[in-house]
């Protein structure tokens, strides 16, 4: 697939067959993840490879809003960053985790996003719990990682509705 069918392929998709992902494509999947660029070539980004459908079904109560999707996913990856190595850890992870997006669609999977980093449980609490300490109470988090995100992965037959039409000449500046 050229590159401008693959990134115009790309959406967030929130709906999964049950099919489990075969783990040569959740290996090829990892591997493709961590070839993004990262600040210096600090390779802080680490990744957790969830396929048990219990876990995924408890990450997804993470949140009272935009994670419960994840329940009928075969596959969570969660991207997580090392600050001890970088202060770069947000941004390169940031970019792992599209770079995962794209080998997704590449290998015929769906997936979303679900931001974790700095999120609330409960969106009308701000006081209260984040989506992060849910997930370190959860999984077996490594000692000083950050998670950015959790993507739900899997096989769908969903086909979403097309991207609204917008200015994009408004948000280029060109001197």
């Amino acid at each position: 697939m050229d590159f401008k069918t693959l990134i115009a392929k790309r959406r967030s998709i929130r709906k999964f067959e049950p099919q489990t992902v075969p783990q040569e494509v959740v290996d090829r999947l990892v591997e493709a993840t961590l070839t993004a660029p990262s600040s210096r070539n600090s390779h802080s980004t680490h990744l957790m490879v969830i396929d048990n459908p219990e876990l995924i079904a408890r990450m997804a109560e993470m949140r009272d809003y935009g994670s419960s999707f994840m329940k009928n996913a075969p596959l969570a990856i969660l991207v997580m960053g090392d600050p001890s190595v970088t202060d770069k850890w947000l941004v390169n992870a940031s970019i792992s985790a599209t770079m995962l997006q794209l080998a997704c669609v590449d290998e015929g999977l769906g997936s979303c996003w679900v931001h974790v980093d700095g999120s609330l449980c409960f969106k009308d609490d701000p006081e209260g719990p984040k989506a992060d300490e849910f997930l370190r109470k959860l999984l077996p988090i490594p000692e000083g990682m950050n998670i950015l995100c959790a993507m739900a992965i899997g096989y769908t037959t969903f086909t979403p509705a097309d991207l609204p039409v917008w200015d994009k000449a408004t948000h280029i500046h060109r001197l």
